[in-house]
C-alpha cells in the first residue's frame, strides 16, 4: 500500500489523539502532513515533536508565539487563526482529510477539503448533520469519497461493501444506553455532570459523552447515516447494546442481518478510514467467544430520552432545522456542564429552539452560518425561563 499523507484537524481531541497514535504506530503507512488544534498548544508541541509533520496550526492566535518557539528546531511551518485552519483542510499534499474537530466549526473546513479533492475521513458528526444536502452534492460534485470515523457508521460501511443500497431493508445504529440507561425522567432530574461524564464503554471528549448520555449522539447519528448511505429516516431504526460489542447492522430485504463487532476502541475505525481499501494488521484487542460476555438488545424509551425523538423530527422536517437541532444542543451541552441547566432541561431547551427559530426550506451555507448564531443567541435567552 502506497503512504497516506494525512492532515488532521482536531488533533488533540479524543479522535485525533487516537489517530495520531495510529499514524504513531505504523510509519511505514501513514505520514501526518497536517496537525490542526484549537486551544492545546502543549500537546499539539508533544504530537508534533513525535510525527514531524510539514505544518501545524494553533487556531488560538495568543499561542502561537508558544508554538512557533517549541518548534523551532524543527522545519515544521507554524499557523495560526481560522484562515490558516482553513488553508490546512486544502494543503497539497494531503491525499486524506480527517475532520475530527468538534461542533459546527469543522463544517466550513470540511468543505474546503472537499473542493480540494481530498478523500475525507470524517469524525465531524455536525457536518453531515447540519448540511447534509450541500456537502453530499460537493462531494460527488469534487469526487471527494467520504469515509465514516464514527463507530457505528463504520460499522454500517463494511457492512454494506459489495452489497446493492436498494436490497437494504433496514440500518440499526446501536447505543449503549449511557451511564443512566433504565432511568426514570424523574431520577434523570437529579443526575450530576459528573455522573453523566462517565461513560460505561467509552472514553471520549465532554460534548460527545453528554451527547451520549442524553442521546443526541444517536439522534445525531440517525441524521448522519441518512445522509452517508441515502436511506430514509423511516428505515433507519435505533436498538440499546449494553456491551457495545456490534457497533451496527444492516438488515437486507432477504430477511439477512450484518454485523460488524469488536471490542469498543475508537482506533480500529480511525485505522480503517485512513487504511481504507485495505486493511491494517493491529495489536487492538479481540473480541473473546469465551461464554463470559452476553450479547444483549433492547428498545430505547424515547419518552424519557426524547432527544433521540427530536432528531428524527428534525430530520423529517429537513431544510435548516437539524441545524436549528445541532445549535440549540450544543449550547444545552455547555450550560449543563457548567451547571446551570439540569439534564432533563436540554431537550426542553432544543425543542423550544427548534419551534421558535426561522426555519428555511432550502438553505445555503450562508443560512447555515446564520441560523447557527441565532440559534446559540435564542437559546441562551431561553435557558433563564427553564429554570
Amino acid at each position: 500500500m502506497n503512504k497516506k499523507h494525512i492532515s488532521i484537524l482536531g488533533s488533540t481531541g479524543s479522535i485525533g489523539r487516537q489517530a495520531v497514535e495510529v499514524i504513531a504506530k505504523h510509519p511505514d503507512l501513514f505520514v501526518a502532513e497536517v496537525l490542526v488544534a484549537n486551544n492545546n498548544a502543549d500537546l499539539l508541541i508533544k504530537q508534533a515533536l513525535l510525527l514531524e509533520p510539514n505544518m501545524v496550526v494553533i487556531a488560538n492566535e495568543k499561542k502561537y508565539n508558544f508554538v512557533k518557539e517549541a518548534l523551532s528546531n524543527l522545519p515544521i511551518k507554524v499557523f495560526t487563526g481560522y484562515d490558516s485552519v482553513l488553508y490546512a483542510a486544502q494543503f497539497g499534499p494531503s491525499n486524506l482529510v480527517l475532520t475530527a474537530m468538534v461542533g459546527f466549526a469543522g463544517l466550513l473546513p470540511t468543505i474546503k477539503a472537499i473542493e480540494a479533492g481530498k478523500v475525507i475521513a470524517l469524525a465531524n458528526k455536525e457536518t453531515l448533520v447540519v448540511a447534509g444536502e450541500i456537502i453530499t452534492r460537493l462531494s460527488r460534485a469534487y469526487k471527494a469519497p467520504i469515509i465514516p470515523v464514527d463507530s457505528e457508521h463504520s460499522a454500517i460501511f463494511q457492512c454494506l461493501l459489495g452489497e446493492n443500497i436498494d436490497s437494504v431493508e433496514r440500518l440499526i445504529l446501536t447505543a449503549s444506553g449511557g451511564p443512566f440507561r433504565g432511568m426514570s425522567y424523574e431520577e434523570l432530574k437529579k443526575v450530576s455532570v459528573k455522573q453523566a461524564l462517565n461513560h460505561p464503554n467509552w472514553v471520549m471528549g465532554n460534548k460527545v459523552t453528554i451527547d451520549s448520555a442524553s442521546m443526541m449522539n444517536k439522534g445525531l447519528e440517525v441524521i448522519e447515516a441518512h445522509w452517508l448511505f441515502g436511506i430514509k429516516p423511516n428505515k433507519i431504526d435505533v436498538v440499546v447494546h449494553p456491551q457495545s460489542i456490534i457497533h451496527s447492522m444492516v438488515q437486507f430485504t432477504d430477511g439477512s442481518v450484518k454485523a460488524q463487532m469488536s471490542p469498543p476502541d475508537m482506533r480500529l475505525p480511525i485505522q480503517y478510514a485512513m487504511s481504507f481499501p485495505n486493511r491494517t494488521k493491529s495489536d487492538f484487542p479481540r473480541f473473546s467467544f469465551d461464554g463470559k460476555t452476553n450479547l444483549s438488545f433492547e428498545l430505547l424509551d424515547q419518552n424519557t430520552f426524547r432527544n433521540l425523538n427530536l432528531a428524527y423530527i428534525a430530520l423529517n422536517k429537513a431544510g435548516n432545522m437539524p441545524c436549528i437541532l445541532n445549535a440549540a444542543n450544543e449550547v444545552a451541552v455547555e450550560l449543563f456542564l457548567n451547571e446551570k441547566l439540569n439534564f432533563v432541561q436540554m431537550p426542553e431547551l432544543i425543542q423550544a429552539c427548534m419551534e421558535k427559530v426561522e426555519f428555511i426550506a432550502n438553505p445555503e451555507i450562508n443560512d447555515y452560518e446564520k441560523t447557527n448564531t441565532i440559534t446559540r443567541q435564542l437559546a441562551f435567552e431561553l435557558y433563564k425561563n427553564l429554570k
